[in-house]
């Protein structure tokens, strides 16, 4: 089926998603001040959004023949609203380098169910990005 580089790359998928589905969710209990009713809402469905890509990116790795970690990459809630937003931009830059690489892997392997969830993912985190980017202009 999958090698195990494509495997290890999904696992990395899996950290990667429960790490920022953490970290939104805590920015959006954490988050204060005048600013934080306006963004409040998105943080905590991105969260959401992020936990649904883990959930159907470890659906996958267990169908390849894979376990799906358990563990997150290290989470990073910042002290300062500018801080957590910088954090996020980068979080969600480095996801979608992961997950070119994981499409360019899947599409070279033959496997285009997982080169499809994995465009459709790159799609949201594009948008999690332009959400990132977009809020850092304002702080």
């Amino acid at each position: 089926m999958a090698s195990e580089n494509l495997k290890e790359l999904l696992n990395q998928a899996i950290a990667r998603e429960i790490q920022v589905s953490i970290q939104y969710l805590w920015q959006h209990v954490q988050w204060r001040g005048v600013k934080h009713f306006a963004v409040t809402e998105e943080l905590k469905a991105i969260s959401i959004q992020e936990m649904k890509h883990a959930e159907a990116i470890a659906e996958r790795l267990f169908y390849l023949g894979g376990i799906p970690t358990t563990k997150p990459t290290p989470i990073f809630v910042g002290n300062t609203l500018r801080e957590m937003i910088e954090q996020d931009v980068k979080d969600e830059e480095n996801a979608m380098s992961l997950y070119k690489n994981i499409i360019k892997t899947a599409t070279d392997e033959g496997d285009i169910t997982t080169k499809k969830i994995f465009e459709d993912i790159l799609k949201d985190e594009e948008e999690h990005h332009d959400t990132f980017t977009s809020l850092l202009e304002e702080i």
